[in-house]
C-alpha cells in the first residue's frame, strides 16, 4: 500500500482489527519513510446479480440507486446513516442469497419497499410515492391500501 503522504510504495501494517460485519478488516499502516500513519478498509466484494430493467435491458447491480431512492424517503427522518447502510446490505445479503444470475428491478423495488415498511412508515410511505409514480392522489392511496404489507400498523 503506497503512503498516502509521501507515496512511498511499502508502509507496515501495525495493528488490523475485523469490523463488526465480519466482511471488512480496519488496518492501521505506517510509513517507515515519513513516519505518517493513516487507515485502510478491506472488504470482500461479493457478486451481485445482474439486473433486469423494465425495458428488458440487463445492468450491473448499482448500491448508489438504492441508496439514493432510500436516502430522498428517508429526509428529514431519524435514521442514522449507518443504520441505512446495514439496511442496505441487508437487502444486498438477501439478493445474493436468493438470486443466483439475474433479478428484476420491480424484485429489487418490492423487496426495499417491504423492508423500508418495517424501518419506518413515512419513509415507506416517500419511497412508494415516486416508486409507483402515480399521477393523482386517488389513485396513490387506492395504491398503497392493496401494497401495503403491514396495513394494520400504518393505520391507512
Amino acid at each position: 500500500m503506497h503512503c498516502l503522504n509521501c507515496g512511498t510504495p511499502d508502509t507496515k501494517v501495525i495493528d488490523s482489527r475485523p469490523i463488526t460485519d465480519g466482511l471488512t478488516i480496519r488496518r492501521r499502516r505506517k510509513c517507515d519513510a515519513c513516519l505518517k500513519r493513516f487507515t485502510t478498509y478491506e472488504k470482500f466484494e461479493i457478486q451481485m446479480p445482474v439486473v433486469v430493467k423494465n425495458d428488458g435491458r440487463r445492468e450491473g447491480y448499482n448500491r448508489e440507486k438504492i441508496l439514493d431512492g432510500i436516502t430522498k424517503a428517508c429526509q428529514k427522518r431519524q435514521i442514522p446513516m449507518s443504520e441505512i447502510d446495514k439496511f442496505i446490505e441487508s437487502i444486498e445479503k438477501y439478493i445474493v442469497e436468493n438470486f443466483d444470475v439475474e433479478l428484476s428491478s420491480n424484485q429489487i423495488g418490492e423487496l426495499v419497499m417491504q423492508r423500508l415498511a418495517l424501518l419506518d412508515p413515512v419513509a415507506y410511505v416517500r419511497f412508494a410515492s415516486f416508486y409507483w409514480n402515480y399521477n393523482d392522489i386517488d389513485g396513490f392511496i387506492q395504491g398503497l391500501k392493496h401494497n401495503v404489507p403491514l396495513t394494520d400498523q400504518l393505520s391507512l
